[in-house]
């Protein structure tokens, strides 16, 4: 079996356009696309309607979550989304679950087994220890666990032997947090970046791909919309000069 793992797409339909072009070439038996698909000041509408016209496998991130639960503490990127989407839409994502097992020996999750705001292998800036990434698992003991939420591509065996595979972010290379304190996440370079997970002689192995897109028109996308910090994360990779 081989998958491609696509997540945190972010309306950026560019970027989501070009990994499926790279994976197709490459050949996959499915795709799960792992959450936050359309939060973002770009293409949220229009990368909503490719999304739901794929036979994939689609969970909810923390974004889907808080699209459908605006309120006064609402962050920009999901307000605008959320402006451009109908009830179908709506409905759509509403309908989605943050984790779920895709098959006997595969897990799957936005965030962790148990939050999809928590990363599964990083704390905030740094790369988790292995002791913390037990106890997000949770008791989960499938063969290859695959997460997303925080951008951060990576590939960790845990104690036990499981694949832990997330993927890094197709559509938004980095971005400011504020939890647990202060922080950013840069990947460096503009590149939409997915995963390809294959099982050979009953062992999960993982590939991480970092591909090459038109990224200055959806950065001139951003820009126009009012988000320089969103336009210099697009175009360089890097969130200040």
């Amino acid at each position: 079996m081989r998958l491609a793992i696509v997540s945190d797409i972010h309306g950026n339909l560019a970027a989501l356009r070009a990994v499926v072009a790279d994976f197709t070439r490459r050949g996959v038996d499915g795709v799960v696309n792992l959450g936050d698909s359309l939060s973002g000041p770009l293409l949220p509408l229009e990368t909503a309607h490719y999304l739901m016209a794929r036979d994939w496998t689609h969970l909810a991130g923390n974004h889907e979550r808080q699209i459908l639960q605006l309120n006064a503490d609402s962050g920009e990127s999901d307000r605008y989304a959320a402006a451009q989407l109908t009830r179908r839409e709506l409905d759509w994502i509403a309908g989605l679950r943050p984790a779920l097992a895709y098959a006997a020996d595969i897990f799957l999750c936005h965030a962790s087994p148990a939050s999809d705001m928590l990363g599964l292998l990083q704390n905030a800036d740094r790369a988790a220890p292995a002791g913390d990434i037990e106890l997000r698992l949770d008791g989960i003991d499938a063969a290859l666990v695959c997460c997303g939420h925080t951008h951060v591509a990576r590939s960790v065996r845990s104690r036990r032997g499981q694949l832990i595979v997330n993927p890094g972010s197709v559509g938004q290379p980095g971005y400011h947090d504020t939890h647990p304190y202060p922080h950013v996440i840069e990947s460096g370079s503009p590149d939409a970046r997915y995963a390809i997970v294959e099982r050979r002689a009953g062992v999960w192995q993982s590939a991480l791909h970092a591909v090459p897109y038109e990224h200055a028109a959806m950065a001139a996308l951003a820009r126009a919309r009012g988000r320089d910090d969103w336009a210099m994360v697009l175009g360089t990779g890097y969130l200040t000069p």
